[in-house]
């Protein structure tokens, strides 16, 4: 399946744009599948997903889907942040990937944001590729790529390297298998100058690649998407669709398109080092930190114009780890809450058996936040196989023990920016 942007003037307006979304990927014709992100105007507001009919021109085949889609379902009212975004510092943790953070690093330095720079945290090294990479080729650049190390494993305790080193009144966060949006940072860090309260932004995330059986399976189960309508998060007045918030943080976005304000991260205490990736807690580390900011008082706003696309993993077995680590991370990072944050735990027992429910549900179906899916054609019934949701509860299982153990490892290990007296909670 072709992964294609199209820029329309207006909802109903001529076509300003169409082609791959990624280029230098060849170009879309007739006959192919295509899955779409629309633009209005360069804004996202939707994604299609439609066959390009022999013969047929595929941007006027392709934006007849899109009008439609779009008559349908209208277009996002915008809730534009108009400030200027602030100083920002982009951390991008890694491991032994560096021909792909060369991709991401590239899209980053891309950026129309007037005012940032670029911490890459290689975690514990086997190599000196990355370091050679960011010394290297991206040394003495306009926008500052600065190289750092932390030895410890762990996606959390990296993140924590990075925000330590970072310089800026933001911190944002992707991934090294991502590409960023030229908008992307602006859009992601200008709503802090207009909320002083904002402790934490997300963002969209679109699929590179659906090239394979195992990447078009996780997009046809909801993949990153949260949909394409602004929402701001705020404890003081609690959304009356989530009853369980804010514990149903992955509703709130993921952790390859994150910013926080750095010192509202850093008063609370920074991700937690015994979840993430390279941890037995398999994730939960962007979970964990949503919480602890929004229950420290803070308001977190979900702004689709801030746009990365993601390399899904490609393979069966790929996709078997992932699942298992979806259940893994979310049972993990509610055990870290009970544990460093026990205040909550009154709050969490009340809502715990419409949670359990809520976890046996997301198992089956994976919301999409109203994005067109690839499988059957965006009607969002492609089976999602029992194999893994079966995978999913034996995370949800294990993901408790795996916080334990990753806890045990990182036993004394602090936030890098705390002072080397103070005890980790």
């Amino acid at each position: 399946m072709r992964v294609a942007q199209l820029d329309l003037a207006g909802p109903d307006g001529e076509v300003l744009s169409f082609g791959p979304a990624l280029p230098p990927a060849a170009a879309i014709d007739s006959g192919d599948d295509v899955y779409a992100l629309v633009r209005v105007g360069g804004r996202p507001v939707a994604t299609v997903v439609c066959t390009v009919p022999a013969g047929k021109n595929p941007a006027d085949a392709v934006a007849a889907h899109a009008r439609a889609e779009l008559a349908r379902t209208g277009v996002p009212v915008p809730s534009p942040a108009t400030g200027t975004p602030p100083r920002t510092s982009v951390v991008v943790a890694t491991r032994e990937r560096a021909d792909r953070l060369a991709h991401a690093l590239d899209s980053l330095l891309a950026q129309d944001h007037p005012d940032f720079e670029i911490v890459v945290v290689d975690n514990a090294p086997v190599t000196t590729a990355t370091e050679e990479l960011v010394t290297g080729e991206y040394a003495d650049r306009a926008v500052p790529v600065r190289y750092v190390t932390e030895p410890v494993p762990g996606l959390a305790i990296a993140h924590n390297r990075g925000v330590a080193a970072a310089d800026g009144e933001i911190v944002a966060f992707t991934d090294d298998d991502v590409i960023a949006d030229p908008r992307w940072l602006t859009e992601l860090t200008r709503p802090f100058a207009d909320d002083p309260g904002l402790g934490c932004t997300t963002g969209l995330i679109l699929p590179a690649r659906l090239g394979t059986p195992a990447q078009i399976l996780l997009e046809s189960h909801g993949g990153f998407a949260k949909g394409f309508a602004a929402r701001t998060y705020d404890p003081a007045l609690p959304p009356a669709d989530e009853p369980l918030f804010p514990f149903t943080a992955g509703s709130f976005g993921s952790g390859a398109n994150m910013a926080f304000r750095a010192a509202a991260l850093r008063a609370a205490g920074g991700f937690d080092p015994a979840t993430g990736t390279g941890t037995p807690a398999r994730g939960g580390d962007d979970l964990y930190a949503f919480v602890a900011v929004l229950t420290a008082g803070h308001r977190l706003r979900y702004s689709p114009e801030a746009l990365v696309w993601h390399h899904h993993r490609e393979t069966w077995g790929d996709l078997t780890n992932q699942a298992y680590g979806y259940g893994a991370g979310l049972t993990a990072y509610l055990t870290a809450v009970l544990v460093r944050r026990p205040a909550l735990l009154p709050s969490l027992l009340r809502k715990l058996p419409r949670g359990l429910a809520r976890a046996r549900t997301i198992t089956a179906h994976r919301d999409s936040g109203g994005a067109a899916v690839p499988g059957a054609h965006g009607t969002h019934d492609y089976p999602w196989p029992r194999q893994l949701s079966r995978l999913e509860r034996r995370g949800m299982l294990a993901g408790p023990l795996g916080y334990a153990k990753a806890r045990r490892k990182v036993r004394g290990v602090r936030p890098p920016w705390e002072p080397r007296g103070e005890e980790q909670p």
